[in-house]
């Protein structure tokens, strides 16, 4: 006997109970009529989206749910249905998936396993599971589990105790760059220790910061992958099991395509594309208008701009001062004219002097310093705004995780915008991502990728005047950031000096307050700044004591 699965790997609107509850019922009517499958399996939390957050809290969750449970019920036959969803039962709150079958609900399963990490909030919305979740589908055992169940041995083991033969996994897993890796490396361990097959479905779209890759996967009972979906891709993906009560092992997945690996700067270029689209479709923005300087980071958001919602939706800006040169000028425009978007020239000379007259008496007496660079950054931050609000177009901000890190951006200029795909990139990456961009069609000139960066907002000004050169900068920053060493464990590496160490240490801790006023971006990292690092603005703690 077969048993045929469809994973609905999709895209939902996290609040949207109404629509998503429809996509449900659309993708099932397909996976019955057109993939001929037995089963479709969604994934967590799929009629909220992922993550709901404090959605969750709201008094009419409940009717919500239950009204959405009842069309399910009311209008999908002949195909078993596995959806996420979160329900209150006896006044408590559970993230369960439920089992739907000719009008009838066979089985809930509450997930046991409540993150409470990283990007992740359970615990501050949900009680714990506690039982196994079993149904009967055309003679096979399934059990059901969701997301973090499977980071843990108990659940699946208790699954397995309670007779199941065959794992559904339920997920809502975001990408970072080392997860694809981590969760096949995942599923054959747990596939091995319980000798069931696992099929692992996952999430597909962008929600605000997080991106998720789908991806959805199927390994056998010797943990071997045997069928793997696209990335960055929805859509329905089947696979076969046969069913043979003569063998060891019950059922038995039919090897179907594997999707090619993705390399590094493949997949973020990816995420960052997926997540920049999602934010503006979902949140019905015209379009995107951004600053475009001649240099490599707002060279690299434009090609991500035009990749996400195309050419015709997007403005660049070049916004030329004194200390503009005429290389950046030549790459702006060469930049706009390879990505076919709409450009303007809107000189800032004039503003900056106005803004100056105006501060002269309050500036009496004191000398130049960065005060009259940020009111360069500030004045374009200000005229990006006005095209904003008049155009309906959303400012894209430019700056990368290194700047973002140690506070080389201007509050209320550069940071101006409302949505940041670099964010999280730190500018070694950048480089490389330009240069795979390029691979894809030539969008982004040498020059740009090979001249030493600058803000331009003095003369002869370089990055590398007063920071390390990037590639310690990074270096130090992922130790410090991403792995949460001391400053100590960093000096034992014996390849940075003590003084750049805590210099580039105390940049990145006295500037959290830039940090909570920019703009949420992609997360690329598994300690991106958002959800991931939170840390007091105020706090007393010394580096090296």
């Amino acid at each position: 006997m077969t048993l045929r699965i469809a994973m609905a790997q999709l895209d939902m609107l996290v609040g949207d109970i109404t629509k998503n509850t429809q996509s449900v019922i659309d993708a099932a009517c397909k996976a019955r009529d057109e993939e001929h499958a037995d089963v479709v399996v969604f994934p967590e939390l799929t009629l909220t989206g992922y993550p709901p957050e404090d959605l969750l809290l709201r008094s009419s969750l409940d009717t919500r749910i239950e009204s959405a449970l009842a069309k399910l019920l009311a209008e999908i036959r002949d195909i078993h249905v596995v959806v996420g969803y979160p329900r209150r039962i006896d006044g408590e709150l559970f993230n369960c998936a439920g089992v739907i079958y000719q009008g009838q609900l066979l089985v809930e399963y509450a997930k046991q396993e409540l993150p409470n990490f990283l990007v992740f909030d359970d615990k501050r919305y949900f009680s714990e599971g506690r039982e196994a979740g079993l149904v009967d589908i055309k003679g096979v055992k399934v059990g059901l589990s969701i997301c973090e169940d499977i980071w843990h041995p108990e659940p699946i083991a208790q699954a397995k105790a309670a007779g199941a033969e065959l794992i559904l996994n339920l997920n809502a897993s975001p990408y970072h760059i080392e997860k694809m890796g981590e969760r096949e490396a995942l599923l054959h361990q747990r596939a091995t220790e319980v000798t069931l097959p696992i099929v692992y479905v996952n999430y597909m779209g962008a929600q605000d910061e997080l991106v998720y890759e789908g991806g959805s996967f199927v390994v056998n009972a010797k943990g071997e992958k045997i069928m793997q979906a696209p990335w960055f891709e929805a859509g329905l993906y089947s696979i076969d099991m046969i069913v043979d009560d003569s063998q060891p092992n019950k059922v038995e997945p039919v090897a179907g395509v594997i999707a090619p690996a993705l390399g590094v700067e493949a997949s973020v270029y990816q995420a960052m594309v997926l997540g920049l689209r999602d934010y503006i479709t979902k949140n019905r923005f015209k379009g995107i208008v951004l600053g475009l300087s001649g240099g490599i980071d707002s060279a690299l958001s434009l090609a991500v701009a035009v990749d996400a919602i195309g050419a015709d939706r997007v403005q660049a800006v070049m916004m030329p001062y004194t200390y503009t040169s005429s290389i950046s000028l030549h790459d702006a425009e060469e930049e706009a004219n390879l990505l076919g978007v709409k450009y303007s020239v809107l000189p800032i000379e004039a503003m900056v002097s106005a803004f100056t007259d105006v501060l002269a008496p309050e500036f009496e007496g004191y000398g130049k310093d960065t005060t009259e660079e940020n009111l360069q950054a500030r004045t374009r931050g200000v005229t990006l705004m006005a095209i904003s609000n008049k155009k309906g177009y959303m400012v894209l901000t430019t700056g990368n995780k290194s700047e973002m890190a140690v506070g080389y951006a201007t509050l209320y200029g550069d940071m101006v915008g409302g949505y940041s795909v670099l964010k999280d990139v730190f500018k070694t990456l950048v480089f490389k991502l330009c240069r795979y961009r390029n691979t894809l069609g030539y969008v982004i000139p040498e020059r740009v990728i090979t001249r030493p960066p600058s803000a331009e907002l003095a003369p002869d000004q370089k990055d590398e005047d007063s920071l390390p050169s990037y590639d310690i900068l990074d270096e130090i920053l992922r130790m410090y950031i991403e792995e949460d060493q001391s400053a100590e464990a960093i000096l034992a590496t014996q390849k940075f000096d003590r003084e750049t160490v805590y210099r580039v240490l105390r940049l990145v801790d006295v500037n959290e307050y830039k940090r909570r006023q920019s703009p949420t971006g992609v997360r690329i990292t598994a300690r991106g700044f958002g959800r991931d690092r939170r840390y007091p603005i105020t706090n007393g703690w010394h580096i090296g004591e």
